[in-house]
Formats: structure tokens, sequence, C-alpha cells
């Protein structure tokens, strides 16, 4: 890193550059951020895409006065640097250090919390609308991808701006014609086909000339007219929802950024009404492997710039994700009414497989969470039985679909819910914390918890085998490394398995947190139960369980209210049985980003830690329990 960039400690020192300056510091920038990023790892690509874009941005916009909105966030590691955190980079993601997203409690240039898509031209809208109620001259600016354009809620924040002629907002498309899985529907075929030869070439020409001589306003808008809008259509898209539409321009051209911006922040001042620009940028902009594969470098761990990602030789243990996209191909070549459904996550749920080998049965719907679960619920009335594979905190988007399009009419779709649980690094927007609860009670619906890869792909196939909806919820990365066996065989429906006997306690376990129990349950004697399913729960088994102890205990990795050990308590309230039960899960917080070993750790639910809860709440029944085992009875 150079002088350059170390004299920048918050955006006021960057407007104070001359502006021949900014493209020496946005080569720092780029190289400043490579460095780091490759040591640390996290989102690469779609930073290296947005150095130019943010460096203009801050420039023009007097932040943290005026509000910038980023859409997913994941983009935001320039705005992070130029705002204060650069000495702060190399705690990316780590405990205790910066959120991979902004964030509001870290810092005031941080406007809105984002995380999931599609959200920031809403956001950007209620800030210009209150600055204008509460007498405020400030502009709100909304950074979205191509991507996040495709999901409903930002058309319908454009159907709400668009009647608000006197308003500060600025909404930049920066198009990159790349999400994390490679770009979807309509949408995207509309705007690349503005990318597309002769016009995007002489777009950017003609912004060149007539920004370099710096006409007035209106001969700057009647040349914008002819020699950008309608060289294509008489009206935009955009245009048509209230947009004064500008663009495309290059977004790595910081000659015709700044200028673009500074006029339309001109024309946003004279009350023009909300503005449109369309940028046009490149993933892995600046550095030759992430341009050559965006999709390897959007988030890799630590490597070596120099050398690129290397694989890695040694045997790893395959992964939830993986073992579900096997289950799918394998799946789908013995029943034909398979169907796979992803929204733009094709590689994150390990799809891209089963894409290849049936590519009419595979449906990228885009970032568009809410109608990928009402498509999948008309495909299964039609006879077809659609798996989702969606990751649980996206599956949040789509709950009302969930509750109406699907359960109400009790239609058989699968719901392969990865990520569940803690994420690690992503933190608290991407955990899969409240599947078990938001789920379980809903009518018709069921609920899996396999405990390691092998009961994964039974459990996906129990699934499959029934004829109303069921959720599978498996975690991000590998289990305990039990390979999967190669057949379609399923476990049986709602029924658990006792896995360790022991005396006084008993531990129920759901999911991957089987086995730290049984670690746990060496040392305390206890019985250690596989319940595997929250919902149905098998009550049979419980109730035999509970007859035998004098405590039970259960352990989820998911929000501890209204999660699986609720069912349990309300399962024996029901039965009329009063027993001392101790519930384990994730407390009643956001949990910060970190290793995920170490959250686990904190929540108290590696094997030390529900040793420690269970000896403090049940000492003297932990000692019985070490010293005698107890025969397990059944319950008439």
């Amino acid at each position: 890193m150079t002088s350059l960039l170390e004299s920048i400690s918050s955006p006021a020192d960057l407007r104070e550059l001359p502006r021949a300056q900014l493209k020496p510091l946005a080569d720092e920038l780029r190289a400043y951020l490579l460095d780091t990023v490759s040591k640390t790892g996290g989102h690469l690509s779609s930073n290296l895409g947005t150095v130019e874009l943010t460096v203009a941005l801050h420039y023009v916009f007097n932040t943290p006065d005026d509000r910038l909105v980023w859409d997913v966030g994941h983009q935001t590691y320039p705005h992070k640097i130029l705002t204060g955190r650069r000495e702060r980079m190399g705690s990316l993601r780590q405990f205790g250090g910066l959120s991979g997203f902004p964030r509001r409690d870290e810092s005031e240039y941080d406007t809105f919390g984002t995380a999931h898509s599609s959200t920031s031209i809403s956001a950007a809208l209620g800030m210009a609308l209150a600055s204008k109620q509460k007498g405020e001259d400030r502009y709100s600016v909304a950074i979205i991808g191509d991507g996040a354009m495709s999901a409903g809620m930002a058309f319908e924040a454009l159907n709400n701006a668009g009647v608000h002629d006197n308003c500060k907002l600025l909404v930049v498309l920066n198009d990159n014609d790349m999400s994390i899985s490679p770009p979807v529907g309509a949408l995207n075929r509309y705007l690349a086909q503005l990318m597309s030869g002769r016009f995007y070439a002489s777009a950017r020409n003609v912004g060149r000339h007539v920004l370099s001589v710096a006409p007035p306003l209106l001969e700057l808008a009647k040349r914008f007219e002819t020699h950008a809008k309608g060289m294509v259509v008489p009206a935009t898209l955009f245009e048509n929802f209230g947009f004064n539409y500008i663009g495309p321009i290059d977004g790595h051209d910081l000659e015709s950024l700044i200028p673009t911006i500074e006029n339309i922040k001109q024309l946003m001042q004279k009350g023009s009404g909300p503005q449109f620009l369309h940028v046009v940028t490149k993933k892995g902009q600046g550095y030759k492997l992430a341009e050559a594969d965006p999709i390897a470098y959007h988030g890799p761990g630590k490597f070596d710039p120099a050398m690129g990602l290397q694989k890695s030789t040694a045997p790893a243990k395959q992964t939830f994700t993986q073992v579900f996209g096997q289950w799918l191909c394998d799946m789908a070549a013995h029943d034909k009414r398979l169907v796979g459904i992803t929204p733009a996550m094709r590689e994150g749920s390990g799809m891209v497989e089963f894409h290849r080998r049936f590519p009419e049965r595979y449906h990228d719907v885009g970032i568009a969470e809410q109608h990928a679960v009402t498509f999948a619920a008309g495909m299964a009335t039609e006879g077809l039985k659609p798996v989702v594979a969606i990751y649980s905190t996206f599956l949040q988007r789509g709950y009302d679909q969930l509750i109406h399009d699907v359960a109400l009419q009790n239609l058989p779709v699968v719901f392969a819910l990865d990520r569940a649980g803690l994420v690690g690094a992503d933190g608290a927007t991407h955990a899969g914390a409240y599947d078990i609860p938001y789920l379980r009670c809903i009518p018709n619906m069921s609920v899996a918890c396999p405990a390691d890869e092998g009961e994964c792909r039974k459990l996906l196939s129990s699934a499959f085998e029934q004829n109303h909806p069921v959720a599978v919820r498996y975690p991000r990365g590998a289990g305990v490394g039990v390979v999967p066996e190669t057949n379609l065989d399923a476990l049986p429906f709602g029924k658990g398995e006792i896995r360790k006997e022991g005396g006084g306690i008993a531990i129920l376990a759901f999911g991957t947190l089987l086995y730290p129990a049984l670690q746990a349950a060496e040392k305390l004697g206890c019985t250690v139960v596989n319940m595997r399913w929250v919902k149905p729960l098998d009550t049979e088994l419980l109730l035999r369980v509970a007859a035998s102890h004098q405590a039970l205990v259960t352990v989820e990795e998911g929000a501890v209210m209204g999660g699986a050990g609720s069912a349990v308590s309300e399962a024996l309230q029901a039965a009329g049985v009063s027993m001392p039960v101790l519930h384990l899960g994730l407390k009643d917080e956001f949990i910060e980003h970190g290793d995920h070993a170490k959250l686990l750790a904190m929540q108290g639910l590696d094997a030390e830690g529900i040793e420690s809860s269970v000896t403090a709440r049940f000492g003297e029944l932990c000692a019985a329990g070490r010293s005698s085992r107890v025969t397990l009875k059944s319950v008439a």
C-alpha cells in the first residue's frame, strides 16, 4: 500500500484529492483489497468490480450525511476501506472483527444493514422521503446489482418511488451480468441486449464526449435522450416506472462516472424526481484469475494471489451440500417426476451436476424466493415432485407462500434446507437459526434433522416418499465424515433411535449435535437419543425414554425458543408427564460472525458446554448415572 491510500481515513479526505489522483487511488485500493481478502477469505469478485463506483459515489456525495445503501452488501469492502476501517480489514469476518456486510452499529457510513438481496431501493426511498418530511436536504442512493433486480421487492420499490416527483433518490444499477450463479430471466436478457454490439460502444463514446465538454443540463438531457435512449426504444423499462434513466456507462471509467453522477446530483437538486443510473462493471476487475472465473472467486478462502486458488490434494470429507447434490441426481434418474428448483443458488446448493445431467428438469428462478415456493406448488399440483434447494435464511423470504400455497394445499414439495444452524463467517444475516420454530408450527409440514451425511441422504429419500411438504435441514460444510450409502433407501418416517444407553438423564439430540452429545454422555453416563424428526416427533420413543429416566435434556443447533425442545415439552405436557427438562440451543440473540466451532462453544453447544450445562442443572443425577445403567421399558 502506498501513501495515497494511507492518506484516506474518511471520505472527506477523498473529496480533498484532485480528480487526477482518483485513478491511482482506485488502483491502490484494488491492490490492497486483493491483498487483504487473500489473507482472510471473503467475497472477492464482487468487490473488485465496485472499486471505481465506490470512489465516485463517495467523491460526489457528502457521505455519511448523504445516504448510500448497498444491496446485499457483499461488495462493500472498498466502501469499508474508504470509511475509516482500512486498518481493521485483517479482522474481516472473524469473531469481534469487521462484518462481511454493512452494519449500522459498525459505522455511521453503513446507513442500512444488508445481506439479503433486493432491499436497497425500498430502504433508500424510505430515507429519501423521511428526509423530505423532516426538511433535510440530503440525497439517498441505492446501489443494486442486476441479479438483485430480478426480485419482486425491487420492482415494488420502483413502482412506489416513481410517483414521488420531488424525491432525491438515485438508483444505481451495477450491471455486471453476474449474480452468485449465472444470471437468468427476462430482465437479464433485456439488460444483455442493451449491452450488446454497437449500441454499448456508441453509448459509451457519446457519454464520454458529451461529459467532456460539460454542456448545459438541458442540452445534456437532450443528447442522452437522442443517443443513449433512442437507440433502443423510445421509453425504457425504468422510465415507465417514473425514473429518469441515464446510461449505460462504463463503471470502471472515473472520467465518465464522476461527471455523470455530478450532473445527476444537480438534476435531483432541481427537483427532477428519482433518477436511475445504469453502470456496467466487471466482476473480478483488475485480477485476471477472478475475471476469468468470477464464480470461483466469489467467496474464496485464504489463497496466494500470485498462484490463485489451488485444488487441495488431501481427500476432503463430503459436505452435506455435496451429499444433497448426489442424492438429487440419483433420485432424478430413479423417478422422472423429480424437478429441482433453486432461487439463484446453483453452486451454493450443490446443483451444478443436476443442471448438467437434467437440464429440462432444472429451474433457476433467479433471486425470487417467493416465486420459487409457489412455482414449486404449481408443479406439485400437476403430479410432479419438486425439490426446492434453498438456504434456511432465504426460505424466510417465502414464508407466506410456504403456508398459503404449499402447506394449506398439502402439496408434496421437498425443501432441502442448506446452511441450517450457525454459518460462521457470514454471521447473523445468514444463520439458519429459525427454521425449526417457523416450520414446525405449520400444519401438514414435517421437519427432519439428519445427524450426519449418511442420515442426510436417507432422510431426503424419506422426505421424497411423502405425499405432503417436508423439510430436511442440514448445516454448511461437512459433518463427522460418515460416508453415505449409494442406494436410495429411506429411514422410517417420524422415528428416532437410541444411540447410547445410560442412567438418570437422557439427552435428546436433534441433528448434528448428536455427536457432541455422545461425547458429553461418555462422561455423564447419560442415555443419548437421536431424534431425527422434529415433526412428527417420535412420541412413542419420547414417552418410553421419559418413563425410564428422571430428567431430559434437548439439544439442537437452532433457536431454543419454539424449537425442538419446545416440541418435546409440549408432547410431554399433552401426555400428562411432568418431569424436569433442560433445553439447550441457540440463545435469544443474534449471533455474531466468526469461526463456527468457536461460536458453537460460546453457545454451550460443544461437548464440553453440554456436559457443563447438564452437570450444573442435574449434578446429582449425573453422579447416579455414572454408577448405574437403566433398562428402557415400554409405556402402554
